[in-house]
């Protein structure tokens, strides 16, 4: 590739630019993202979405549509939030790495041939849940506060409060509970610890 002198200094500088925050990454997290990850700060994209402080929203993150997030709510990366039918994401939730919350799905006019409609229903996730990595979450689903989506689950259901949910598609394979001094406690249910 044939550059002008002038673009050679800008690449220069770009790459010196790219280590200087690649090596501030890994000494503050240990860790090395994709170069545009350490370009942006996290919480300014958050805010800028959300209106809120402390709302934490990769760059590597796809947000669109109506999407109402929660305070002091992460979005990892590489994430999609599709909210064409509207989401709500309460306060102090975790929404891991890659992880898809899908609000509209075009089944039927796939196999219509294009007779039918789009079909739209809204996603809710209540306060202080973690939705884990890679998780789908469907249209038209509520969970409930409090609950834990495993890693890889497909949510076609509403998932009651406290509950924790595995599998494709998911189903509740635990609770969620407080012992007497507040410390959160993951209960699996019996015939659940046998399988994991």
């Amino acid at each position: 590739m044939d550059l002008t002198e002038k673009e050679e200094l800008l690449l220069d500088e770009l790459r010196s630019l790219h280590r200087k925050l690649r090596q501030n990454t890994k000494d503050k997290y240990q860790r090395i993202n994709p170069f545009y990850e350490d370009l942006f700060d996290w919480e300014e994209r958050g805010k800028y979405w959300s209106g809120k402080d402390e709302v934490t929203i990769y760059n590597s993150t796809t947000v669109l549509g109506n999407v109402d997030i929660g305070q002091k709510t992460w979005i990892g990366p590489y994430c999609s939030l599709d909210g064409t039918g509207g989401i709500k994401i309460g306060s102090y939730c975790s929404i891991s790495l890659g992880a898809q919350i899908l609000t509209h799905d075009t089944v039927k006019w796939c196999l219509a041939g294009g007779e039918a409609s789009y079909e739209y229903a809204p996603v809710t996730i209540g306060d202080r849940c973690f939705i884990g990595t890679h998780a789908v979450i469907l249209k038209g689903v509520t969970i409930g506060d409090g609950s834990v989506i495993g890693a890889g689950a497909v949510v076609t259901h509403d998932v009651p409060e406290g509950s924790i949910v595995a599998g494709v598609p998911a189903r509740r394979i635990g609770t969620v509970s407080k012992d007497e001094s507040g410390e959160v406690m993951l209960l699996m249910d019996k015939v659940a610890s046998k399988i994991v």
